[in-house]
């Protein structure tokens, strides 16, 4: 079984033209509060925001259908999570490390992005 947290955030892609749109949109528009991204991104353009109990971040993707696009849950124990997934046929996509948590991808059986992850 998995057992959840919380929703942890929602992710979503602009064209690269327009993620500096976005964050004014976003911010002004919006009026969500900027938080840092974590260095680890620093290579691709993007922006974070903290909501009550969660965060969205935006992310840059050319083309459609844009891949990368998902919303995370914050798990209590993601090995008992993965091997629950890959016990029932879920196939695990490995995903960049970002420090202070453990997180991995998969994808529904109809095709949509899920994070899971877990704060050290």
């Amino acid at each position: 079984m998995i057992t959840y947290n919380r929703f942890d955030h929602v992710y979503i892609s602009v064209p690269p033209a327009k993620v500096y749109d976005a964050n004014v949109f976003y911010t002004q528009v919006m009026g969500f509060t900027p938080i840092t991204r974590p260095s680890v991104f620093n290579a691709s353009q993007g922006y974070w925001y903290q909501l009550p109990g969660m965060e969205l971040h935006i992310g840059t993707e050319e083309g459609t259908p844009l891949s990368k696009q998902h919303f995370a849950m914050e798990v209590a124990d993601i090995k008992a999570a993965r091997a629950h997934l890959v016990a029932n046929g879920v196939q695990i996509c490995e995903e960049i490390a970002i420090p202070g948590r453990e997180r991995f991808t998969f994808k529904d059986p109809f095709g949509n992005r899920i994070e899971f992850l877990q704060y050290d």
